[in-house]
């Protein structure tokens, strides 16, 4: 397993073009086989998620090739509507593939998601969607076989706004016949990307940003070509990387609209933020200061996929911060190895007491999940000393190599397969 080596102390500095978003282009490439024919997605990053989405594209008869940030799928040839299991347990957002297959084939089989470090995450609201449009649901151990002569729309209410829901239902509502509203549909910037793209193709939504959207079905969609936004989440991490480490960052291609929680969070901290169209710029001289409390909500709040990386920001500030995490109940598990590194930080179920210290330590610690691995990097940036982060893999499902991106701000991060003992990284 490869681990990533990264000798702290250096404050981050430099121009950073922010890759496309991962949790924008997942739905939008199942989305494609909703239509019979090329597309061509641009700003597709090269993860490990898309990889597999890639993948399971391939084996349902598709044609992909991803060269640079370019995507070119050629859906005419897809002749299966059955997601192999082995694929499926690699990456929870397969289960996007729902709604596009069941649309086009009349029926789909899908088998329950590779689990979450982050916590319990059901798919029952997606089921709960595609049965009111008309869709029947067989459920056999971990296999779930769903079909339907005809979707027809429906008025969906959703107990949760669930991202991938909402997604889901979105995709399936397209081709079905009539109109269909999802109430307490959830928010997200990616869920109004996924709207133009579909739009795009010819189909008619509305609504995508509020907490409702109408989806009027039409008979077909026709082939397009297609930007992603810019990762959001990959852009925080950056700021937070670069506040963590008192540098002077400037981050082209974000959408500043997507992070006014967080923009407002770094301001609390006292670290400047600078606004300019699509350009942030990201500078701090001195030790952060306390944040009092912090939530995580549904969007527009604070997200769930910045938690790790803030509580970092809040390890090294001068007071004491609360961060409490309402989305998943396992998303803590960054805790015990920023203690390893010297953060004095306390758990009571859902919320955690942080008491900065002037300076974490470098160590040897684990990646859990994706938003933790990248926490722990930013941990190690801002250390005196070297840490080793290993199950780097986690890391690799979201962020586009770290280490290049990271290192192109001067960041003295390497990756190895085996670290020797005396590793002298080179700036």
């Amino acid at each position: 397993m490869d681990k990533l080596v990264i000798e702290g102390g250096k404050p981050l500095s430099g121009t950073i073009v922010i890759q496309g978003a991962k949790n924008a282009a997942l739905p939008i490439l199942a989305a494609s086989l909703l239509v019979d024919g090329k597309v061509t997605i641009d700003h597709v990053p090269r993860l490990l998620d898309i990889d597999v989405m890639l993948n399971i594209l391939r084996d349902l008869g598709c044609r992909a090739e991803h060269k640079d940030e370019t995507v070119m799928l050629d859906t005419s040839g897809a002749n299966s509507s059955h997601v192999p299991e082995a694929l499926m347990r690699q990456m929870r957002s397969s289960i996007f593939l729902m709604g596009p297959l069941l649309a086009r084939f009349g029926e789909v089989t899908i088998y329950q998601p590779g689990g979450c470090a982050i916590g319990e995450r059901k798919i029952d609201l997606h089921l709960q969607g595609l049965i009111a449009l008309g869709a029947q649901i067989e459920e056999e151990g971990s296999r779930i076989i769903c079909y339907s002569k005809r979707l027809r729309g429906a008025e969906v209410h959703l107990d949760f706004p669930s991202v991938g829901a909402t997604e889901n239902i979105m995709m399936a509502a397209v081709l079905a016949e009539g109109f269909t509203t999802i109430s307490n549909a959830a928010r997200e910037p990616e869920i109004q990307d996924l709207q133009r793209f579909l739009n795009t193709m010819g189909a008619k939504i509305i609504g995508a940003g509020t907490d409702t959207i109408t989806i009027e079905g039409v008979e077909k969609l026709t082939p397009c070509r297609y930007q992603v936004i810019p990762d959001r989440i990959v852009t925080g991490t950056v700021m937070v990387a670069a506040a963590a480490t008192r540098g002077q960052v400037t981050l082209q291609n974000t959408n500043p609209a997507h992070l006014t929680s967080l923009i407002h969070v770094l301001r609390r901290a006292g670290v400047q933020i600078i606004v300019d169209g699509d350009i942030i710029k990201v500078g701090s001289s001195t030790r952060p200061k306390a944040i009092d409390r912090i939530v995580t909500s549904p969007y527009p709040a604070f997200p769930t996929d910045l938690q790790s990386q803030v509580m970092v920001l809040q390890a090294l500030a001068d007071g004491v911060s609360i961060m409490k995490e309402t989305i998943f109940e396992g998303r803590f598990k960054h805790v015990d190895e920023l203690s390893r590194m010297g953060a004095d930080i306390r758990v009571d179920l859902n919320a955690a007491v942080i008491r900065g210290v002037p300076r974490l330590y470098g160590a040897t610690v684990e990646a859990t999940d994706l938003r933790a691995g990248a926490a722990l990097v930013i941990a190690g940036l801002a250390a005196h000393g070297k840490t080793v982060v290993e199950q780097v893999h986690h890391i690799d499902r979201g962020y586009d190599r770290i280490e290049a991106m990271l290192g192109r701000l001067g960041a003295r991060i390497s990756r190895y397969s085996e670290v020797p003992d005396n590793t002298i990284i080179i700036p």
